[in-house]
């Protein structure tokens, strides 16, 4: 663990607005991949020009969800960022008082899947790259269960428990050094109620 605050609660409209954006969604993640980076670095993943990637990281500090870091080399013409919490959590509780705020996170949801597929689809025509361990302990997989709201609030729970201990495990490994056939893993979870 970092110290910093975990999966930080956005509740108001402009925040999540100013991460509901295509490219600074982006930005945060791979910012939260890469834990700091300038805006070169960042430029250079996302193919967009530094000028705009900068104003767009600054974008997001005016709302709190990226901040300024420690420089890591000795150019001080470039800053360094760093995700300001260890996640962001965003919850339809907090914006579904007003019917702006609830399609503001209508639409931030399905920007945040749209990028999740995105992920998933690039990984699909990949995978003959990635080598037989790793296309062995990818999971894609679909379950339909019989819940009331509370057990699937328990299940929620207990699911982001278990990966969360995983991440600790993980980042503890790779602060000791342990980092032989480490890569970034995402974990995407989708529970819902549907009908028939």
């Amino acid at each position: 663990m970092t110290g910093k605050e975990r999966d930080r609660r956005i509740t108001d409209l402009g925040t999540l607005k100013a991460l509901a954006h295509p490219l600074r969604m982006k930005l945060y993640r791979g910012l939260t991949i890469a834990r700091v980076a300038t805006a070169s670095q960042l430029a250079e993943q996302v193919d967009e020009a530094v000028s705009l990637v900068s104003y767009h990281l600054r974008k997001l500090a005016e709302h709190g969800l990226v901040e300024e870091a420690e420089p890591q080399s000795a150019d001080g013409r470039e800053r360094w960022w760093q995700p300001a919490s260890d996640g962001v959590s965003i919850r339809d509780e907090d914006f579904r008082d007003a019917p702006e705020k609830a399609a503001a996170h209508t639409a931030a949801s399905r920007l945040f899947f749209e990028q999740r597929a995105d992920m998933y689809r690039r990984f699909l025509d990949e995978r003959g790259h990635w080598g037989e361990a790793w296309n062995t302990a990818a999971e894609s997989s679909e379950a339909t269960l019989r819940l009331t709201p509370a057990e699937l609030g328990e299940l929620t729970r207990e699911m982001l428990a278990l990966i969360r201990r995983y991440d600790e495990q993980g980042a503890a490994a790779d602060a000791a050094g342990d980092t032989e056939g480490r890569e970034n893993v995402a974990v995407h979870t989708y529970a819902f109620p549907f009908r028939i």
